[in-house]
């Protein structure tokens, strides 16, 4: 059998009917079930009728982190097969600690919806602000970055794949690197529906108070190795962990050099674990020949297993 990765997605992934595909599978639906026993939050009801609650920051990333789990688990309930390396594009990442049971589920949700609330916090509504830049490289962006700031924070914070770069900080500053970046030759600069902009200094004030609820969570080595976004390594001790998930919320994800390196290890399968394709795509993008699989249905489980 090949050697194999899974992708663990963040947020923006989520959509109403994204369960779709396991609506039938008894271990998916138990564990929605035990995740709203757990937060007191009815999950399943949130991933499958209209409404507007699941794109909140509390709700989306506790369901994110469920939806992957749920696929993760009925990943495990028709094969021994196991991923050699796990990976998580923000949040996801400590989606796939939990799959390598170095973060229990029962900690693992209140943990995230916490995070989501200091997160969100962190900056009043109005003052941060998201875009994603295409076409332009990872240098031009830098300095799109440094030119447009003007005293203000201004972050290249997603490397999601090359070409693809998303930059965050305050609103004024986004909104003059997207003008920056179009005027230096960027095919497209879309400010992007967030409320909080992730993973620059404006979440200094939050990765403090997270560093704080983590020293009460139990973490344990992880039993399948999980490459952090921040450093781009695997980490063995509790204290380790934490220590990247604090900085990963004020740190860049670099998920092109994730993938690369992963890439680099021989291993040419992965599979998105969670739902959408967002991972998927980036992949083909950063390596042609990786491929990689949405398990977004018993059906793509099969197809996966075929592959290895």
């Amino acid at each position: 059998m090949n050697k194999f990765t899974f992708f663990f997605p963040g947020q923006g992934s989520q959509s109403v009917g994204m369960m779709s595909g396991f609506a039938e599978t008894k271990i998916v639906r138990d564990t929605f079930v035990e995740a709203s026993d757990i937060l007191g939050i009815d999950f399943w009801k949130m991933a499958t009728e209209e409404n507007e609650s699941i794109n909140e920051t509390t709700h989306t990333q506790p369901i994110m982190l469920v939806a992957g789990i749920a696929t993760w688990r009925a990943w495990q309930a028709q094969t021994s097969a196991q991923p050699s390396i796990l990976a998580g594009h923000s949040l996801g990442e400590y989606t796939a600690l939990v799959a390598a049971q170095a973060i229990s589920f029962a900690d693992s949700l209140p943990l995230v919806q916490y995070r989501a609330s200091v997160m969100q916090n962190a900056v009043p509504a109005g003052v941060g602000a998201m875009a994603a830049l295409l076409g332009l490289d990872d240098l031009a962006v830098a300095a799109v970055c440094s030119d447009a700031a003007e005293n203000q924070v201004l972050q290249a914070v997603n490397f999601n794949s090359p070409g693809q770069v998303v930059i965050a900080g305050n609103k004024e500053a986004v909104e003059r690197g997207m003008a920056l970046a179009k005027a230096r030759g960027a095919k497209r600069a879309v400010a992007l529906p967030v409320s909080v902009p992730s993973h620059c200094a404006l979440m200094q004030p939050a990765a403090n108070m997270l560093a704080d609820y983590l020293s009460s969570v139990t973490i344990a080595a992880p039993q399948i190795p999980v490459l952090h976004n921040a450093d781009v390594s695997a980490h063995q001790t509790g204290a380790e962990i934490k220590a990247a998930l604090v900085q990963q919320l004020y740190s860049p994800v670099r998920w092109v050099e994730t993938v690369r390196a992963i890439y680099d290890q021989g291993i040419l399968h992965g599979a998105e674990c969670g739902p959408g394709k967002v991972l998927a795509g980036l992949t083909k993008r950063i390596a042609a020949d990786f491929s990689c699989t949405a398990l977004t249905s018993n059906e793509s489980m099969q197809e996966f297993k075929a592959l290895l």
